[in-house]
């Protein structure tokens, strides 16, 4: 039953990621509540994906120390094949460094490397074990393999309607030329709702919204605060000439 144990592991930390996320953004990024990620539910499919690796790591004959440096490396680099995937193929920023000191394109930097690492160690040396003990006992319950059946077929029609907005996207993106901030673009539709005095959409933000119009308000928004930055330029280089 090895494969159920990734299956139940993968569901697990795609949830358990998605909380994380959840709080990271609204008190350290964003601070805001927005539901982070590509997918409507609560899942991050990534987290899911470093989970099982960092699972299957715990069984290489190394020591821990070693493992953890390991752990790092493996991180990063799924952090950053996945970030790569949706720009070039999705034309979507799932995320963006490009303010944090040493990025790479604006997918991955030195600080969130650090925070892998120490979500490698927390596995490593706290979180194994008892993980380890949770997979083999959901394996050995039918209930249990029932329960993760019916979240993954919930996870793939969730796929299959967010990859159909990404879709709309990708085409919006396209005639802009350029990447579309993924959570920027939910923030602004939820700013629009509330302008409009309608509900804001937590799960399925792009729900009745026109990506299009909202990316091209988005750059309607952007050339206006960059024409009123040069002007307030404008005027303080002015001012300075007159003093």
């Amino acid at each position: 039953m090895v494969f159920f144990r990734l299956a139940f592991l993968f569901m697990l930390g795609s949830v358990g990621g998605w909380v994380l996320e959840l709080f990271f953004r609204r008190f350290f990024s964003a601070k805001k509540w927005i539901n982070p990620g590509f997918l409507n539910g609560p899942c991050l499919p990534m987290y899911g994906c470093g989970t099982v690796l960092l699972y299957g790591a715990c069984f290489i004959p190394l020591p821990r120390w070693a493992l953890v440096l390991l752990l790092i490396a493996a991180l990063t680099l799924l952090e950053y094949v996945t970030g790569l995937i949706f720009i070039k193929c999705m034309k979507i920023k799932l995320w963006d460094y490009s303010d944090r000191r040493g990025n790479i394109q604006g997918i991955i930097c030195p600080l969130f490397s650090f925070l892998w690492g120490c979500i490698a160690a927390g596995f490593v040396y706290l979180l194994f074990a008892p993980l380890h003990g949770a997979a083999v006992w959901a394996a050995e319950n039918e209930w249990m393999i029932f329960a993760v059946g019916g979240a993954y077929g919930i996870f793939f029609v969730d796929i299959c309607l967010s990859f159909n907005v990404s879709l709309r996207i990708r085409k919006a993106a396209a005639e802009i030329r350029e990447a579309v901030h993924y959570e920027r673009l939910k923030a602004a539709l939820n700013e629009l709702r509330a302008e409009r005095r309608q509900k804001r959409r937590f799960l399925f933000p792009f729900a009745g919204a026109s990506v299009a119009d909202m990316l091209a308000k988005m750059r309607g928004r952007s050339k206006e605060r960059l024409q009123a930055f040069r002007t307030r330029k404008k005027e303080d280089d002015g001012a300075d000439e007159e003093k």
